[in-house]
Protein backbone atom coordinates (compact mmCIF):
# COMPACT_ATOMS: atom_id res chain seq x y z
CA UNK A 1 0.00 0.00 0.00
CA UNK A 2 0.98 3.32 -1.01
CA UNK A 3 0.91 4.90 2.78
CA UNK A 4 3.05 2.14 4.00
CA UNK A 5 5.73 3.20 1.40
CA UNK A 6 5.72 6.63 2.47
CA UNK A 7 5.81 5.43 6.56
CA UNK A 8 9.10 3.29 5.45
CA UNK A 9 10.24 6.24 3.67
CA UNK A 10 9.70 8.81 6.90
CA UNK A 11 10.61 6.37 9.29
CA UNK A 12 14.09 5.28 7.98
CA UNK A 13 17.18 6.65 9.17
CA UNK A 14 18.81 8.10 5.85
CA UNK A 15 17.98 11.77 5.11
CA UNK A 16 15.60 12.32 2.34
CA UNK A 17 17.18 13.17 -1.21
CA UNK A 18 17.58 17.06 -1.33
CA UNK A 19 15.42 17.49 -4.84
CA UNK A 20 12.44 16.53 -2.09
CA UNK A 21 13.75 19.63 0.58
CA UNK A 22 11.86 22.53 -1.10
CA UNK A 23 8.64 20.22 -0.89
CA UNK A 24 9.36 20.71 3.16
CA UNK A 25 10.23 24.49 2.72
CA UNK A 26 7.02 24.98 1.01
CA UNK A 27 5.19 23.06 3.66
CA UNK A 28 7.00 25.38 6.92
CA UNK A 29 6.14 28.22 4.99
CA UNK A 30 2.30 27.50 5.06
CA UNK A 31 2.17 25.61 7.97
CA UNK A 32 3.72 28.67 10.03
CA UNK A 33 1.54 30.89 8.34
CA UNK A 34 -1.25 29.14 9.82
CA UNK A 35 -0.04 28.65 12.88
CA UNK A 36 0.62 32.61 13.43
CA UNK A 37 -3.03 33.21 12.53
CA UNK A 38 -4.22 31.06 14.82
CA UNK A 39 -2.28 32.41 17.48
CA UNK A 40 -3.50 36.09 16.76
CA UNK A 41 -7.05 34.77 16.91
CA UNK A 42 -6.70 32.80 20.21
CA UNK A 43 -9.25 33.21 22.83
CA UNK A 44 -8.99 32.15 26.88
CA UNK A 45 -10.38 29.17 27.83
CA UNK A 46 -13.07 28.63 30.54
CA UNK A 47 -11.27 26.47 32.42
CA UNK A 48 -7.48 25.26 32.62
CA UNK A 49 -6.35 23.24 29.43
CA UNK A 50 -3.84 20.67 29.40
CA UNK A 51 -2.55 20.48 25.47
CA UNK A 52 -1.45 16.80 25.00
CA UNK A 53 0.56 16.94 21.42
CA UNK A 54 3.61 15.76 19.46
CA UNK A 55 5.69 16.94 16.49
CA UNK A 56 5.52 14.18 14.72
CA UNK A 57 2.74 12.27 12.46
CA UNK A 58 1.53 9.27 14.87
CA UNK A 59 3.28 6.95 16.75
CA UNK A 60 4.07 8.46 19.61
CA UNK A 61 1.45 6.77 22.18
CA UNK A 62 -0.51 10.60 22.31
CA UNK A 63 -3.85 8.19 22.76
CA UNK A 64 -2.76 6.28 25.47
CA UNK A 65 -1.30 8.67 27.15
CA UNK A 66 -4.19 10.93 27.33
CA UNK A 67 -6.17 7.95 28.80
CA UNK A 68 -3.67 7.72 31.73
CA UNK A 69 -3.63 11.42 32.37
CA UNK A 70 -7.53 11.50 32.86
CA UNK A 71 -7.59 8.48 34.94
CA UNK A 72 -4.67 9.83 37.35
CA UNK A 73 -6.20 13.48 36.95
CA UNK A 74 -9.72 11.79 38.27
CA UNK A 75 -7.96 9.93 41.01
CA UNK A 76 -6.69 13.33 42.64
CA UNK A 77 -10.23 14.52 42.75
CA UNK A 78 -10.20 16.39 39.56
CA UNK A 79 -13.21 16.38 37.30
CA UNK A 80 -11.60 15.89 33.57
CA UNK A 81 -12.75 16.33 29.95
CA UNK A 82 -11.39 14.76 27.12
CA UNK A 83 -11.54 16.60 23.83
CA UNK A 84 -9.86 15.56 20.45
CA UNK A 85 -10.59 16.30 16.96
CA UNK A 86 -12.36 12.99 16.37
CA UNK A 87 -10.38 12.22 13.61
CA UNK A 88 -11.74 9.65 11.02
CA UNK A 89 -15.17 11.17 12.02
CA UNK A 90 -17.49 14.06 10.77
CA UNK A 91 -18.03 16.14 13.67
CA UNK A 92 -16.85 19.62 13.38
CA UNK A 93 -19.21 21.36 15.71
CA UNK A 94 -18.16 19.09 19.10
CA UNK A 95 -20.48 16.86 20.75
CA UNK A 96 -20.03 14.46 23.89
CA UNK A 97 -19.13 10.87 22.72
CA UNK A 98 -21.50 8.08 24.47
CA UNK A 99 -20.45 4.45 23.73
CA UNK A 100 -23.10 3.47 21.25
CA UNK A 101 -21.96 6.43 18.88
CA UNK A 102 -20.87 5.70 15.40
CA UNK A 103 -17.19 5.85 14.80
CA UNK A 104 -18.10 7.15 11.10
CA UNK A 105 -19.76 10.48 13.25
CA UNK A 106 -17.16 10.93 15.90
CA UNK A 107 -14.14 9.14 14.96
CA UNK A 108 -12.57 5.62 16.02
CA UNK A 109 -9.98 7.37 18.91
CA UNK A 110 -13.03 9.20 20.21
CA UNK A 111 -15.27 6.42 20.53
CA UNK A 112 -12.51 3.94 22.39
CA UNK A 113 -11.46 6.47 24.47
CA UNK A 114 -15.33 6.73 25.36
CA UNK A 115 -16.00 3.28 25.78
CA UNK A 116 -12.71 3.30 28.11
CA UNK A 117 -12.22 6.16 29.83
CA UNK A 118 -14.39 6.97 32.99
CA UNK A 119 -14.54 10.82 32.20
CA UNK A 120 -16.50 12.65 29.69
CA UNK A 121 -15.03 12.64 25.98
CA UNK A 122 -15.62 15.57 23.04
CA UNK A 123 -15.23 15.35 19.33
CA UNK A 124 -15.31 17.90 17.20
CA UNK A 125 -13.14 20.00 15.45
CA UNK A 126 -13.68 23.26 16.77
CA UNK A 127 -11.92 22.98 20.14
CA UNK A 128 -12.98 26.37 21.02
CA UNK A 129 -16.52 25.40 21.30
CA UNK A 130 -15.46 22.22 22.85
CA UNK A 131 -13.68 24.10 25.79
CA UNK A 132 -16.86 25.82 26.15
CA UNK A 133 -18.77 22.31 26.43
CA UNK A 134 -16.46 21.29 28.50
CA UNK A 135 -16.50 23.80 31.21
CA UNK A 136 -20.24 22.47 31.66
CA UNK A 137 -18.80 19.01 32.25
CA UNK A 138 -15.86 19.25 34.43
CA UNK A 139 -13.25 21.19 35.83
CA UNK A 140 -9.85 20.40 33.75
CA UNK A 141 -9.94 19.89 29.84
CA UNK A 142 -7.03 17.38 28.47
CA UNK A 143 -6.66 18.38 25.13
CA UNK A 144 -5.65 15.59 22.67
CA UNK A 145 -3.31 16.53 19.79
CA UNK A 146 -3.26 19.90 21.27
CA UNK A 147 0.16 21.46 20.34
CA UNK A 148 -0.71 23.08 17.22
CA UNK A 149 -3.70 24.32 18.46
CA UNK A 150 -3.38 27.94 19.38
CA UNK A 151 -6.79 29.01 19.02
CA UNK A 152 -6.99 28.59 22.32
CA UNK A 153 -4.87 30.81 24.54
CA UNK A 154 -1.92 29.93 27.33
CA UNK A 155 -2.35 31.30 30.07
CA UNK A 156 0.82 30.59 33.17
CA UNK A 157 -0.66 28.50 35.84
CA UNK A 158 -3.47 27.67 33.97
CA UNK A 159 -2.11 25.61 30.92
CA UNK A 160 0.39 23.08 30.24
CA UNK A 161 2.24 21.89 27.08
CA UNK A 162 3.01 18.45 27.05
CA UNK A 163 4.59 16.93 24.37
CA UNK A 164 5.58 13.41 23.21
CA UNK A 165 8.60 12.61 21.55
CA UNK A 166 8.93 9.12 20.25
CA UNK A 167 11.73 7.42 22.10
CA UNK A 168 12.84 5.56 18.62
CA UNK A 169 13.19 9.42 17.49
CA UNK A 170 12.06 11.15 14.56
CA UNK A 171 13.02 8.91 11.47
CA UNK A 172 14.41 10.69 8.37
CA UNK A 173 14.21 14.12 10.29
CA UNK A 174 12.26 15.97 8.10
CA UNK A 175 9.26 17.95 7.82
CA UNK A 176 6.28 16.79 6.08
CA UNK A 177 5.32 15.59 2.94
CA UNK A 178 8.67 14.25 2.90
CA UNK A 179 9.22 12.97 6.89
CA UNK A 180 7.10 13.06 9.62
CA UNK A 181 7.91 15.78 11.48
CA UNK A 182 4.69 18.08 11.48
CA UNK A 183 6.96 21.22 13.10
CA UNK A 184 10.79 21.57 13.42
CA UNK A 185 12.67 20.40 16.35
CA UNK A 186 12.94 23.85 17.29
CA UNK A 187 9.12 23.89 18.32
CA UNK A 188 10.01 21.45 21.11
CA UNK A 189 10.76 25.35 22.90
CA UNK A 190 7.07 25.74 23.51
CA UNK A 191 6.99 22.71 25.50
CA UNK A 192 6.52 22.97 29.15
CA UNK A 193 6.80 19.24 29.64
CA UNK A 194 8.50 16.65 27.06
CA UNK A 195 7.50 12.77 27.62
CA UNK A 196 9.97 10.43 25.96
CA UNK A 197 7.15 7.67 25.40
CA UNK A 198 7.87 3.87 24.62
CA UNK A 199 11.84 2.68 24.30
CA UNK A 200 14.93 4.21 23.24
CA UNK A 201 16.17 7.61 24.22
CA UNK A 202 16.44 10.39 21.68
CA UNK A 203 18.55 12.71 23.60
CA UNK A 204 20.56 13.88 20.66
CA UNK A 205 17.61 15.54 19.37
CA UNK A 206 16.78 17.54 23.02
CA UNK A 207 19.84 19.60 22.98
CA UNK A 208 17.72 22.93 22.23
CA UNK A 209 15.59 22.66 25.22
CA UNK A 210 17.82 21.41 27.89
CA UNK A 211 16.16 23.35 30.79
CA UNK A 212 12.91 21.92 29.60
CA UNK A 213 11.41 19.06 32.24
CA UNK A 214 11.21 15.49 30.55
CA UNK A 215 10.02 12.09 31.41
CA UNK A 216 9.85 8.69 30.05
CA UNK A 217 6.74 6.86 29.64
CA UNK A 218 5.49 3.52 28.13
CA UNK A 219 2.37 1.58 28.03
CA UNK A 220 2.72 -1.91 29.28
CA UNK A 221 0.88 -5.15 27.95
CA UNK A 222 -2.65 -5.41 29.86
CA UNK A 223 -3.49 -8.61 28.67
CA UNK A 224 -6.38 -9.64 25.39
CA UNK A 225 -9.93 -9.31 25.84
CA UNK A 226 -12.41 -11.11 23.42
CA UNK A 227 -14.65 -8.20 22.63
CA UNK A 228 -17.19 -10.96 21.32
CA UNK A 229 -17.74 -12.95 24.35
CA UNK A 230 -17.31 -15.90 23.31
CA UNK A 231 -15.59 -17.49 26.04
CA UNK A 232 -12.96 -18.74 24.13
CA UNK A 233 -9.61 -19.54 25.75
CA UNK A 234 -6.38 -18.27 24.17
CA UNK A 235 -2.40 -18.85 25.08
CA UNK A 236 0.21 -17.56 23.37
CA UNK A 237 -0.10 -18.91 20.14
CA UNK A 238 0.44 -18.09 16.25
CA UNK A 239 -2.25 -14.86 15.73
CA UNK A 240 -3.53 -12.64 12.93
CA UNK A 241 -2.98 -9.23 13.76
CA UNK A 242 -5.14 -6.35 12.11
CA UNK A 243 -4.30 -3.01 12.91
CA UNK A 244 -5.13 0.17 11.09
CA UNK A 245 -2.93 2.88 13.26
CA UNK A 246 0.00 5.02 12.54
CA UNK A 247 3.33 2.72 13.31
CA UNK A 248 1.94 -0.46 14.48
CA UNK A 249 5.20 -1.26 15.63
CA UNK A 250 4.65 -1.08 19.32
CA UNK A 251 1.88 -3.27 19.40
CA UNK A 252 3.78 -6.18 17.39
CA UNK A 253 6.97 -5.90 19.94
CA UNK A 254 4.03 -5.59 22.74
CA UNK A 255 2.78 -9.21 21.59
CA UNK A 256 5.82 -10.66 20.69
CA UNK A 257 7.80 -9.60 24.15
CA UNK A 258 3.96 -12.02 25.27
CA UNK A 259 5.24 -14.91 23.30
CA UNK A 260 2.53 -14.72 20.68
CA UNK A 261 4.10 -14.81 17.20
CA UNK A 262 2.33 -12.94 14.58
CA UNK A 263 1.31 -15.45 11.62
CA UNK A 264 -0.12 -12.88 9.69
CA UNK A 265 -0.10 -8.76 9.95
CA UNK A 266 -2.78 -6.95 8.00
CA UNK A 267 -1.94 -3.70 7.91
CA UNK A 268 -4.57 -1.21 6.55
CA UNK A 269 -4.44 2.73 6.96
CA UNK A 270 -4.80 5.19 10.29
CA UNK A 271 -8.30 5.38 10.56
CA UNK A 272 -9.30 3.28 7.96
CA UNK A 273 -12.97 2.40 7.84
CA UNK A 274 -13.56 -1.93 7.94
CA UNK A 275 -16.16 -3.07 5.18
CA UNK A 276 -17.85 -5.95 5.26
CA UNK A 277 -15.69 -7.69 2.67
CA UNK A 278 -12.42 -6.69 4.99
CA UNK A 279 -14.22 -8.63 7.73
CA UNK A 280 -14.99 -11.92 5.39
CA UNK A 281 -11.19 -11.49 4.19
CA UNK A 282 -9.89 -11.30 7.33
CA UNK A 283 -12.00 -14.13 8.42
CA UNK A 284 -10.86 -16.83 6.04
CA UNK A 285 -7.20 -16.98 8.03
CA UNK A 286 -7.55 -20.12 10.86
CA UNK A 287 -5.48 -17.99 13.07
CA UNK A 288 -6.93 -15.91 16.01
CA UNK A 289 -7.31 -12.43 15.39
CA UNK A 290 -6.13 -9.99 17.32
CA UNK A 291 -6.41 -6.27 16.57
CA UNK A 292 -6.11 -2.41 19.10
CA UNK A 293 -8.97 -1.20 21.07
CA UNK A 294 -8.86 1.32 18.45
CA UNK A 295 -9.59 -1.01 15.59
CA UNK A 296 -12.45 -2.97 17.38
CA UNK A 297 -14.64 -0.36 18.13
CA UNK A 298 -15.06 -0.27 13.96
CA UNK A 299 -14.77 -4.25 13.78
CA UNK A 300 -17.12 -5.37 16.23
CA UNK A 301 -20.35 -4.21 14.18
CA UNK A 302 -19.17 -6.38 11.93
CA UNK A 303 -18.00 -9.29 13.07
CA UNK A 304 -18.93 -12.52 12.99
CA UNK A 305 -21.47 -13.97 16.17
CA UNK A 306 -19.31 -16.35 17.90
CA UNK A 307 -15.94 -15.89 16.29
CA UNK A 308 -13.51 -14.17 18.97
CA UNK A 309 -12.20 -11.20 18.30
CA UNK A 310 -9.14 -10.65 20.58
CA UNK A 311 -8.40 -6.81 21.83
CA UNK A 312 -4.87 -6.50 23.15
CA UNK A 313 -5.20 -4.11 26.42
CA UNK A 314 -3.23 -1.38 27.70
CA UNK A 315 -1.99 -1.03 31.16
CA UNK A 316 -1.90 2.73 31.79
CA UNK A 317 -0.03 4.24 34.56
CA UNK A 318 1.81 8.01 35.06
CA UNK A 319 4.73 8.28 37.17
CA UNK A 320 3.60 10.36 40.21
CA UNK A 321 6.52 12.92 39.84
CA UNK A 322 5.15 14.17 36.28
CA UNK A 323 1.41 14.12 37.50
CA UNK A 324 2.85 16.50 40.19
CA UNK A 325 4.78 18.83 37.28
CA UNK A 326 1.57 18.81 35.19
CA UNK A 327 -0.94 19.41 38.42
CA UNK A 328 1.10 22.60 39.16
CA UNK A 329 1.11 23.58 35.97
CA UNK A 330 -2.50 24.39 35.94
CA UNK A 331 -3.11 25.30 39.20
CA UNK A 332 -2.97 22.74 41.38
CA UNK A 333 -2.07 22.34 44.60
CA UNK A 334 0.81 20.57 45.37
CA UNK A 335 0.32 17.37 47.70
CA UNK A 336 1.61 17.45 50.83
CA UNK A 337 3.25 14.23 52.26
Amino acid sequence: MLAQRVERFWWRDLPPPRWMQPLAGLYQWVNRRNLMRRARQAVEPPLPVIFVGNITVGGSGKTPFVLALAAALKLRGAKPVIACRGDGGRLRQPRRVTPDAAPDLVGDEALMMAQVASVPVIAGRDRVAAAALAATLGDVMILDDGLQYLKLARTAGRSCDVVLLPGAGVGNGALLPIGPLREPLSALARADIIVISGDGDPSVLLDTVRDTPRFHWRAAFGGLDDVMATNAPLTPCAIHLVTAIARPHRVVAMLEAEGFVIACHTRFSDHYRYRARDVARLCRRPEPVVTTMKDAVKLKPLWPDGRPLWVCRQRLQIEEALLERIWQAIGGKPRTR
